[in-house]
C-alpha cells in the first residue's frame, strides 16, 4: 500500500507555522526532518512520531491506537505510529507538537 497523500497533507498543513522542517520521501512514504533529525512522517496511513521513551509511554497510554513504530519486525524504542484516521484534528495537533517538542532537545545533525 503506497502512503496516504491525505494524511501527509494533513501533517504538512500541521508543521506550517514552525520553522525548520524539511520534506523528504522515505521509507515508501514522507519524513518531516528538523534540524538534520528525523520527527515526524507518513508510512501507509500512519502517522509516525519521534516522541523519546518516557513520551511515548505517557502518549500511549492516553492513546489506545498508539503502538510503538515497527515497520521492519523491529520496533523503534520511543518511536510511535498511530493510524491518520483515528485522530481528531486536536489529537493529531497534539501528537504532532510532542513530536517536535522532543526533537528540538536533540542537537542538529
Amino acid at each position: 500500500m503506497p502512503f496516504d497523500p491525505e494524511l501527509d497533507d494533513r501533517l504538512s498543513a500541521a508543521l506550517k507555522g514552525s520553522k525548520g522542517f524539511e520534506r523528504k520521501k522515505m521509507f515508501g512514504g514522507t519524513g518531516y526532518m528538523l534540524s538534520g533529525n528525523m520527527c515526524v512522517g507518513v508510512y501507509k496511513e500512519f502517522l509516525i512520531l519521534r516522541l523519546g521513551p518516557e513520551k511515548f509511554e505517557a502518549l500511549s497510554a492516553k492513546y489506545d491506537e498508539l503502538r510503538p513504530m515497527d515497520i521492519t519486525g523491529k520496533p523503534m524504542k520511543g518511536w510511535g505510529m498511530i493510524d491518520g484516521a483515528a485522530c481528531d484534528a486536536s489529537e493529531f495537533a497534539e501528537l504532532v507538537a510532542a513530536s517536535e517538542a522532543f526533537v528540538r532537545t536533540l542537537p542538529a545533525k
